[in-house]
């Protein structure tokens, strides 16, 4: 069966040297007999010089070598072209190959690429941009754009910024807008999660699936900052329940359910990440899931 790779590769994503990986990934390609291309990522995340060769050659997968926001432009710019997109997890976060099963060692990540099963996922749309696995609003996006500020990238960067960002931590005004329901409510953050966690095996949203057709919202509200820690680490151990039917959020330390849409009126006008790159705010936000949006290679049998 044809199958021409074209693999992208952030050169400053996480910590691992990019040019031995480089070399890694050419080695086991020809191994397999696969052929196959290597670009650099562009910061702009346009990838339309990449459609001529395509074409020509009638490429079959893109694979990206990068973290979340990478995966976030490539697919983004690609995913309506009939192509399978794979992951070499580059970033500090890796939350949506994490989600999908994949591994952090090149050589287990390539497997999945030449052996792994192309699968529809979900994405979901932030106003109009496109979102992979996750969109926070409030502390974490904070963090998140302090972190894309530091020269040095990695986990212990980014739990310096968060521990920095805590004490300082201030609730933002919200109100959000469901299908037949409102809630008003001051939150420290509000994370839209297609997959289950941030990142680093760090779940936010235990329930989660890449392809359940629903969005998981999870609302840390105002509380103290111990309650805040404790109600975090119960959230991300699962042990707070998914609320069903009608959603409440009086008395509640976390609020936590799934949707197909919500509008989330950004009243303190509270900063915004989507798939953990900083992006500009805005008073009205608008997201609705996209269903099997892209196929995505996944640990299984290929077909």
């Amino acid at each position: 069966m044809h199958r021409h790779i074209i693999y992208i590769i952030n050169p400053i994503s996480g910590t691992r040297t990019k040019k031995d990986l480089e070399s890694f990934i050419a080695e086991e390609t020809r191994k397999r007999g696969i052929d196959f291309d290597i670009f650099p990522s562009v910061a702009s995340g346009d990838y339309s010089f990449l459609r001529p060769i395509i074409s020509e050659k009638k490429t079959t997968d893109v694979v990206i070598g990068g973290g979340d926001g990478t995966i976030n432009q490539v697919v983004s710019d690609l995913r309506k072209l009939d192509l399978n997109f794979g992951i070499i997890p580059c970033g500090s976060g890796n939350g949506l190959a994490f989600s999908a099963g994949i591994k952090k060692k090149p050589i287990d990540a390539l497997k999945v690429i030449f052996e792994g099963k192309a699968t529809p996922i979900d994405a979901f749309h932030v106003n109009g941009k496109f979102a992979c696995m996750l969109c926070g609003i409030g502390f974490d996006a904070q963090v998140a754009y302090d972190f894309s500020l530091q020269k040095t990238r990695g986990l212990t960067t980014y739990v310096k910024q968060v521990v920095k960002n805590f004490f300082s931590a201030k609730p933002y005004e919200f109100e959000i807008k469901l299908p037949g329901k409102k809630i008003e409510t001051s939150a420290y953050f509000i994370s839209i999660a297609n997959s289950n966690q941030f990142g680093n095996h760090f779940t936010i949203a235990p329930k989660a699936s890449l392809d359940d057709g629903m969005l998981d919202v999870v609302i840390l509200t105002d509380q103290n900052k111990l309650s805040l820690i404790l109600q975090t680490l119960k959230q991300v151990a699962g042990k707070v329940k998914l609320q069903t039917g009608s959603v409440e959020s009086e008395g509640r330390h976390v609020v936590y359910f799934q949707t197909k849409e919500v509008t989330i009126l950004n009243k303190s006008l509270a900063p915004l990440h989507i798939d953990g790159d900083p992006t500009e705010s805005a008073p009205r936000i608008e997201i609705g899931v996209e269903a099997g949006s892209f196929r995505l290679l996944k640990p299984g049998l290929r077909v």
